[in-house]
Parts: C-alpha cells; structure tokens; sequence
C-alpha cells in the first residue's frame, strides 16, 4: 500500500455530555485518534468540551467553536475531526465557522473502509454506505448549486443541480443495490459448494486491531495486510489450517468490530461478516493489552448475537499476553486461551485445543480399511481426525481409529468398512 507522503494534520473535538461515563469518553476518544492515524492524519490537538449535551447547531458552544477556529489557524490544521456523527445542519455551520475540513467519527471511518477495501464488494459495499451518509446531507445548498443563471434558455424554474446531484446519488446507490445482489447469490452458490465438499470452518473474529490478521497469517502461513493499526482488513479472506492431527480445515478473516459503529455502516458491512454464520468454530480474539478489553469484547458479544450465531462452537483466545493489561481479568464463558500470535508454541497449543473442540463435535470410529484403498485412507488423514492407524500384516488392512463430522460424506463411506 502506498503511504501517503504528507499526513494531514487533525485535530479532534469531543463533546462530553453528562449521560457519558468518563472512562468510556476517554477511550473513545482515544479510538478516534488511532483512527485519524490509520487513515493517514497526524493529530495534534483535542478539544473536549463538557455540556449537558450536544449542541443542536454547533455541536459544541458557540464560544468553543470560535476557540477551536483560532486553534485551527494557529496549529495550521487542515481537517477537524468530531467524534460523533454530525447532523447535515451541524455539519454546515462548522463549515461556514471554521477554515477547515470538517468530518465526523463516521465519515473518518468510512475513509478507513475505502483505503481498505480489496474485493469488488468491499468496495462496493463502502460506495454505498458514502452515498447514503452524503445524500441528506446534500440539503440546503441549493440556492449555490443552482444552474439558473442570466440569458436565454436559463430563465424558468430549471432544475437545480442539487436536485440533479441527488437523482444521481439515488440511481447509483439503485445500482449498487443490484450488483451486490448478484454478488450474494454468487457467494451463496460458492459456499453451497463448500459446504458440499463439507470442509471445516473456522472464522476469526474480534475487535478492530485485536490481532486477527496477525494470528490468521500465523495459523495459516498467509499473507493477509497485517499491521498495528485499525480496520487492517475489511474483506473476508480464507485459507487452509491444518491441525496438529493432519485435519484439514479453512480459516477465514474478517473484519473488525467496532463499538458505537454508526448504523449506515452495520447495514453496509454486515455482508462483510455473514461468513461468521457459515463456520463451524468461531476463535474469538480479544486484545488483553488494551484497556478497554472487557467493552471491547461485549461489544462483539453483543454483533455476534444479532447475526444469530449463539450455537456456533467459540473459543476465546485472549492476544498479546506479552503485553497484558495489569488490569486484565477473563471473562469468557467459552473455551478460552491465552497467546501471543508471534509466539509459536502458544500458536501450537491453540490448534490443540481448536482440535478438542473439533473432536467434540465428532462420532468416533473404528474401522478396518483394505490395503487397497489408498484414496480414502489418505481422505482420513485430512478429513478426519485420525488417532491410530495400524497395519495388519496378516489380513493386509489398516486398523483405523479416530473421528469424523456425521454429516460428512466420509463417514458414509466408513459404514461399509465398519465392523
């Protein structure tokens, strides 16, 4: 990815209102600088003002946005970040008050998104969550965009550009609907055909910047973008994960959650995530470094549930012990692990007990298998989870021992060979 040479400089402005807890402002705030960083801008200041609440036409007072302007000149600052979504009208009485760009907590992580995203519908999915943020927000400037002007053939109502612009906006985001439509049903049909070939799923999921891509890339020997930043990755990605037993499984990557994530955003991306309903195990991945863990892991509880994945095995695997929270306390009602993804002996120990989970959700077997049948004796290395595998000299079979999915169509072969 090309960096871009010149980092914008930010400043950030929050609004702390007395229904907020200050711990939990602190951390967002927090989150919006690592997102300004991720999105390439240098934050030099924050402003925080403390109000009943959030001021219907400026977001802060009126005396707090004339500070923030003699703040913005002085520092030379080219954008200003609000750490929640503004109203369009909000939004154009900053513009009009200060010399700066102005843009909010979703249009900052909408930014993110579009940096992000690889796949055809990643990108489309971020185009479509952009129009829908812009098109109210296009109100009110009529009157400037008009395309009436002096001279023949412009007199008459004409049609404003502002009305022009949003049949536009409206039409494409039409044509988005569509085409990620079809894209859908082509994944539909691509994951009827996996689940067809039954292989094992495994998703990763987690709080943005848990360590997601750093683990999958581990566990699978990929090359996912891995770096100490948030929103690394937006796309679903899957790759083999072979288990310490031979067992052959796919682990798919996706994007991270994120807490407060405004709802323009849940329905573009939710797509992005209903790879999460098709695995058999969720690794949920919790950064036990940061402070805000426990928040951070609800809030994942909390998006996991509204997919409706609650029968889904999980194990929580608890990153970064190297770096732990002094603080930190488990709280996981699942399985759980503690790990450093760099760290390859904890890697090793997390795929032994992924392979527990698996095996409890197999049957056993127990079968003779005939020399003869190569095919299906290496089939049981890979799509099964083999314990014993003896010769016999005299009845020229193999003695195999170990465990299977029921629904898998191995085990219907194994029938045959079964005592």
């Amino acid at each position: 990815m090309n960096q871009k040479e010149t980092h914008e400089k930010a400043i950030l402005v929050g609004c702390h209102t007395n229904a907020e807890d200050e711990l939990r402002f602190d951390y967002s705030m927090e989150e919006l600088g690592a997102l300004t960083e991720t999105a390439q801008g240098e934050v030099l200041a924050s402003v925080i003002q403390k109000r009943d609440r959030v001021h219907p036409a400026t977001y802060i007072g009126k005396g707090k946005v004339e500070e923030l302007n003699v703040l913005v000149d002085e520092l030379e600052a080219d954008i200003v970040i609000f750490n929640d979504e503004l109203s369009p009208s909000q939004k154009r009485n900053l513009s009009a008050a200060i010399n700066a760009r102005i843009i909010d907590r979703t249009q900052l992580i909408l930014d993110i998104f579009a940096q992000r995203a690889r796949s055809k519908e990643g990108k489309l999915q971020v185009e479509l969550a952009q129009l829908q943020y812009i098109l109210p927000r296009l109100a009110g400037q009529g009157t400037a965009l008009s395309r009436l002007g002096a001279g023949i053939g412009t007199r008459g109502p004409g049609e404003t550009k502002l009305e022009s612009d949003r049949r536009h906006i409206r039409r494409r985001i039409d044509d988005i609907k569509s085409q990620l439509s079809v894209i859908v049903q082509h994944r539909e049909r691509y994951r009827e055909r996996r689940k067809k070939n039954k292989a094992f799923q495994v998703a990763i999921v987690g709080y943005t910047n848990a360590g997601k891509s750093t683990l999958f890339n581990r566990l699978s020997e990929a090359e996912s973008y891995e770096e100490n930043q948030l929103f690394a990755t937006l796309d679903p990605m899957t790759r083999k994960l072979i288990l310490p037993s031979g067992f052959m499984s796919l682990i798919t990557d996706t994007v991270g959650f994120i807490q407060d994530l405004p709802t323009t955003l849940i329905a573009a991306f939710r797509s992005t995530l209903e790879e999460v309903r098709e695995a058999d195990l969720l690794l949920h991945v919790v950064d036990m470094s940061n402070p805000d863990y426990y928040h951070h892991e609800k809030t994942v509880k909390k998006l996991l549930d509204d997919l409706e994945v609650k029968e889904i095995p999980q194990i929580t695997v608890y990153n970064k012990k190297d770096i732990q929270h002094p603080d930190f306390v488990p709280t996981a009602e699942t399985e759980s692990v503690f790990i450093s993804a760099f760290d390859e002996g904890d890697r090793h120990a997390l795929k032994e007990k992924m392979e527990k989970v698996v095996m409890a959700m197999m049957k056993r077997y127990d079968v003779e298998v005939p020399s003869t049948e190569g095919k299906l004796l290496s089939q049981l290395k890979n799509e099964t989870i083999l314990r014993e595998l003896l010769f016999d000299e005299e009845g020229q079979f193999y003695r195999c021992k170990g465990y299977t999915l029921e629904d898998h169509q191995i085990t219907g072969q194994l029938q045959k060979f079964s005592e």
